[in-house]
C-alpha cells in the first residue's frame, strides 16, 4: 500500500500538463519543459510556445524524444499495473459468499433459517418443519448469518415489527412497553417504503446528472463557438490591416514616384539651362579669340577696317534658377505623410475603447464588432481615385491629444468663463496676393479637409467647458466591462493609510484620523518644515511602498478638481511644478472641469469619464504597474502606469475647490 501512495505522488511528475495523462513519447522543449510529443505539436499552429510558461520561440523548436523519461515512464506503468491487479484480487477476496451451516449437523449448508426456533437448517434436519404439523406457525426465512442481530437485546424476543417514529426495528414487548403509541409496521413494508423513496431519490438523480450533462455539451458548444468567433474575428482583423498596410505601401509608392517625377523635372530644366549657358559661354570663347585675333593684326590699315560684333549672348546676365523640390505636390505628399503619421500615433496612444469614438463619433462599436459593416459610419477610400494632394496646416484635435495644437487648459487658478460670441468684423477689402501665398492658404485648406476626419466632427461633438445648459454624458459603468475585475480579488491586498501632516499643505485639514482631507480658505497654523508642499494644496499618506501587492479606495465628495495618484518621496514640494503629474516623479489621474486625465511629467492622455464616487488604486512593485479602478458592482480599469521603482513610492492626493474632501476607506473583504 505504500508502494501505492508513493507510485501516485510520482505520477504528478510523469503527467502531461496537456492531456493530463501519463506521457506518451515525451518531448522536451528549448525551456525545460516536458509534453507528450502529439499534445505539443497540436497546440502549436502558428506561433509557437510553451503551454506550460508561455515562452515565445522565434522558430519551430526542434523536439527529441527523452528516453531517459520515456523510460521511468514504462516501468512507472508496469508497476502501477500490478498493483492495480494486486488490489483488485483483495477486493474480490471479501466479496466471497459466506457459506451459512445447519445449526443440527454443523456441516451441511443451511437452506432456510427458522425465525421462531432461532436456527439454521439443511434440507435434511428442515423435514420435521415442512412435514409436521406443529411447526407449520414458525415463520420460515433465507438463511441468516447472525440471528443475535434480530433479538431484542432488552426482551431477548424476536424482532418482528419496525418502530416509524424510532426508525428502529422492535419486539413485541417493546410496542407494550418503551414504544407504546408508537406506529410500526412490518420490516418488509418498511423496506418497500425505503426501496420506493431510494427509487425516487435515484430517479431524481439521474435528472439532474442529465440535466448536468446537458449544461457540459452546451458549454463544450460555447467554447467551440468561442473559438470560431475568435478565428473569424482574427481573420478580420487582419485583412483589415493587410488593407491598411497595402493602401500606406501604395501611397509610399507614390508619393515616392511623385517626388522622383518632380526631381526629373527640375534636373531636366537646369540640364537645358545649362546647354543654354555652356552655348552661350562657346560664342563668347569664339568672341574672344576673335578680339585677340584682331588685336594681334600688325597691319593698321587692315586692323582699322576689320569690323566685330559682339554675339547676342552678352545681352543677357547668366542667372541660377529657383529650382527646389518645394513643389505644391511634393511638399503635399510630404506633409499628408507626416500628418497622418503623427495623427495616428497620437490616436494610438488612447485606450482602445476611445479609439472609434475618436476617429468617428457616432459609430455603434457593438454593430462593428459583430462584423456588420456600417456603410455610412466609414466613407470607403479609394486609393485610383484622384485626391488632392495636402500640405501642413495647423488644425484643432480632440482635448488631451499632446502633439497637436490645441487650446491651452486653464490652471487651477484660472476659470474658464462663457462670454457672448463676438460678431464677425466686416469685411474690408485685402490687397492682391502673389501666387505664393495663394498657394500656401490653399494648402492649409487642403490640411485641414484631410485631418477633419474624424477629429473636429470629435472636437465639436464635446462641449466646452463655458456653455451653459450643456453637461457631458456620464455614464455609471464604463464601456471596458469586459475587464472589469471582482473587488474581492482585490480586497486581498487591502492597505490600511493614514495622511502625513507634515506633507499637508495649509489649506488641507485633516481629520478623522488622518483619513480625511479637505480644502479650506483659510490656512491651517501648521508648522513649516521640509516635507510640506508651499505651492499645491495637496497631501502624501505616511506609508510608502517598495515592494508587494497593495490596494486602497477612496472617496471623493465630487468629479472636479481632485487628482489621486502616486510620488516617489523626492517630489519637490516647494517649486511650481511640484503638482501631481507635472513632474518625473509622480503620476496620478485627475478631474478638471468635466474632464477626466492621466498625467506624467506633464504629459495628458483623456481619459473616458465614468464620474466615478470611488476610486481605487493596486499598486504592483514587482510588476512595475499602478492601476486605477472605478469602484461599484465590481472594479472597472480606469488607466493603468507602467514605471520603475527607483524609490519608495507614496500615495498622493491634490484637491483645489474650496470644500472639496477625499476620505480613506475601510476595507472590508
Amino acid at each position: 500500500m505504500a508502494e501505492m501512495v508513493s507510485l501516485m505522488s510520482l505520477e504528478d511528475e510523469l503527467t502531461c500538463s496537456i492531456c493530463l495523462s501519463t506521457f506518451d513519447c515525451p518531448v522536451t522543449t528549448p525551456c525545460g519543459h516536458n509534453f507528450c510529443q502529439d499534445c505539443l505539436l497540436a497546440t502549436w499552429k502558428e506561433t509557437y510556445s510553451c503551454p506550460q510558461c508561455r515562452t515565445h520561440f522565434a522558430t519551430k523548436p526542434e523536439l527529441k524524444k527523452n528516453t531517459v523519461l520515456s523510460t521511468v515512464v514504462e516501468t512507472f506503468n508496469l508497476r502501477l499495473n500490478k498493483n492495480e491487479e494486486s488490489l483488485i484480487k483483495e477486493e474480490k477476496k471479501p466479496e466471497e459468499k459466506t457459506v451459512i451451516r445447519c445449526d443440527t449437523c454443523m456441516e451441511a449448508e443451511a437452506s432456510q433459517t427458522c425465525l421462531t426456533c432461532m436456527a439454521s437448517f439443511c434440507e435434511e434436519h428442515l423435514r420435521p418443519h415442512r412435514e409436521n404439523p406443529i411447526f407449520r406457525l414458525h415463520q420460515l426465512s433465507e438463511p441468516v448469518g447472525d440471528l443475535s442481530e434480530r433479538i431484542c437485546p432488552d426482551h431477548h424476543k424476536l424482532m418482528e415489527l419496525f418502530c416509524s417514529q424510532h426508525g428502529r426495528p422492535i419486539c413485541s414487548l417493546c410496542l407494550q412497553h418503551v414504544h407504546k403509541g408508537c406506529s410500526f409496521t412490518s420490516p418488509e413494508e418498511q423496506r418497500n417504503l425505503k426501496e420506493s423513496d431510494l427509487r425516487d431519490k435515484l430517479g431524481l438523480l439521474d435528472e439532474k446528472i442529465v440535466k448536468n450533462e446537458t449544461v457540459i455539451n452546451q458549454m463544450r458548444d460555447m467554447q467551440n463557438k468561442l473559438k470560431d468567433s475568435a478565428t473569424n474575428r482574427k481573420k478580420a482583423v487582419t485583412a483589415d490591416y493587410q488593407q491598411m498596410r497595402d493602401m500606406l505601401t501604395r501611397e509610399e509608392r507614390d508619393s515616392l514616384i511623385a517626388v522622383d517625377r518632380e526631381m526629373e523635372s527640375g534636373q531636366t530644366k537646369l540640364r537645358t539651362l545649362m546647354k543654354k549657358f555652356t552655348e552661350n559661354i562657346d560664342n563668347m570663347s569664339k568672341a574672344k579669340e576673335d578680339i585677340h585675333s584682331l588685336l594681334s593684326q600688325s597691319q593698321t590699315l587692315a586692323f582699322l577696317q576689320a569690323s566685330f560684333t559682339l554675339p547676342p549672348a552678352i545681352n543677357f546676365d547668366p542667372y541660377t534658377p529657383r529650382i527646389n523640390l518645394d513643389s505644391k505636390k511634393v511638399m503635399a505628399t510630404q506633409a499628408s505623410g507626416a500628418a497622418l503619421k503623427d495623427y495616428l500615433t497620437e490616436i494610438f496612444k488612447q485606450p482602445v475603447e476611445a479609439r472609434v469614438q475618436i476617429i468617428k463619433p457616432g459609430i455603434n462599436i457593438d454593430t462593428v464588432a459583430s462584423g456588420e459593416r456600417a456603410a455610412s459610419a466609414f466613407t470607403p477610400w479609394n486609393p485610383g481615385r484622384h485626391q488632392e494632394p495636402v500640405p501642413v496646416s495647423e488644425f484643432q484635435c480632440p482635448p488631451g491629444i499632446p502633439g497637436f495644437p490645441m487650446s491651452h487648459t486653464p490652471g487651477p487658478g484660472s476659470q474658464p468663463k462663457a462670454g457672448p460670441k463676438k460678431k464677425a468684423p466686416k469685411q474690408t477689402k485685402k490687397p492682391p496676393q502673389s501666387a505664393e501665398d495663394v498657394m500656401k492658404k490653399k494648402l492649409a485648406q487642403s490640411m485641414e479637409n484631410l485631418l477633419d476626419f474624424g477629429v473636429k466632427d470629435k472636437f465639436r461633438s464635446r462641449p466646452h467647458a463655458g456653455e451653459p445648459n450643456q453637461t457631458p454624458e456620464t455614464t455609471d459603468i464604463p464601456p471596458n466591462i469586459l475587464s472589469a475585475e471582482k473587488r474581492t480579488e482585490l480586497l486581498k491586498y487591502g492597505t490600511v493609510l493614514t495622511l502625513d501632516p507634515r506633507t499637508a499643505h495649509k489649506r488641507i485639514i485633516l481629520s478623522e484620523d488622518f483619513t480625511k482631507a479637505s480644502v479650506s480658505d483659510e490656512h491651517a497654523n501648521y508648522p513649516n518644515c521640509p516635507e510640506r508642499f508651499a505651492v499645491c494644496s495637496q497631501v502624501l499618506t505616511s506609508k510608502g511602498f517598495s515592494r508587494g501587492r497593495h490596494y486602497w479606495e477612496v472617496r471623493m465628495s465630487s468629479n472636479n478638481f481632485i487628482g489621486i495618484g502616486l510620488a516617489y518621496g523626492s517630489i519637490d514640494r516647494k517649486g511650481p511644478t511640484s503638482r501631481l503629474g507635472r513632474n518625473a516623479q509622480s503620476w496620478c489621474v485627475e478631474w478638471f472641469n468635466v474632464k477626466l486625465s492621466a498625467w506624467h511629467n506633464s504629459s495628458e492622455t483623456v481619459l473616458l469619464n465614468p464620474s466615478p464616487k470611488r476610486v481605487g488604486v493596486l499598486l504592483d512593485c514587482e510588476g512595475g504597474m499602478a492601476t486605477f479602478y472605478n469602484v461599484a458592482d465590481r472594479a472597472y480599469p480606469l488607466h493603468s502606469f507602467v514605471f520603475p521603482f527607483a524609490e519608495a513610492v507614496y500615495p498622493a492626493f491634490w484637491i483645489f475647490s474650496s470644500g472639496s474632501s477625499i476620505s480613506l476607506c475601510k476595507l472590508q473583504a
